[in-house]
């Protein structure tokens, strides 16, 4: 199933939480390698989490994570306009209709189709929020997943780094792009809608944007 949760929510669903911390931990430190905090119970935590975020996280029949989104608005603290300035030419970007998304996340044990759904659901998230793009930073590897899926970004720069070529995109999805996402995902809008609460997220969503 599809969640679409606050970061306040997710001491609700603690099998979910852990796991996905766990594979935040294994892709980002294990396998890619990256200078990453992780805790005593192999979690991987970052100060963004700390700052209720939004996530979008894919739930597998057992009830742990199999991926995983998290959204930020551009008007608080962001990690490009943290620590990425010079991908964006120093340019801050900070608007309540664009928002962060980090921390893309695939469980080892996921399926092929795990990171279409997670886009798609995050076209689903900006077309009943009102939301115009979204705004992240990715490496090479994510950029070819990217143009697989059919869900390319407007790069905004690149840089190489010690870890390798990484960039910061800009991602809008029209009706046409989001029909097409339907389809490879092969979800409806109803299962999208089962555990999305517009009237809930939506007021919070622009609290946290304020």
């Amino acid at each position: 199933m599809i969640r679409f949760l606050y970061g306040n929510q997710l001491s609700s669903h603690p099998k979910l939480k852990s796991s996905m911390h766990k594979d935040r931990a294994t892709q980002f430190s294990i396998r890619l390698g990256w200078d990453v905090t992780v805790d005593e119970k192999g979690e991987e935590h970052d100060i963004y989490d700390d700052l209720n975020p939004f996530y979008i996280i894919l739930e597998n029949g057992s009830g742990d994570h199999e991926g995983s989104l998290r959204f930020l608005p551009t008007t608080g603290k962001t990690m490009i306009n943290d620590h990425f300035l010079e991908l964006t030419g120093g340019v801050k970007i900070c608007s309540p209709h664009i928002w962060e998304c980090t921390r893309f996340c695939i469980s080892p044990t996921s399926n092929k189709r795990t990171a279409v759904k997670l886009l798609t659901a995050g076209a689903f998230l900006m077309k009943k929020c009102y939301i115009d793009h979204f705004v992240g930073v990715f490496d090479e590897r994510m950029e070819r997943i990217y143009s697989l899926i059919g869900a390319t970004p407007t790069i905004l720069g690149k840089k190489t780094t010690a870890d390798g070529r990484i960039g910061v995109g800009l991602w809008e999805f029209n009706d046409l792009l989001f029909e097409q996402l339907l389809r490879k995902a092969q979800v409806s809008t109803a299962e999208l809608s089962q555990f999305f609460d517009v009237e809930y997220i939506a007021p919070n969503m622009l609290d946290n944007a304020a």
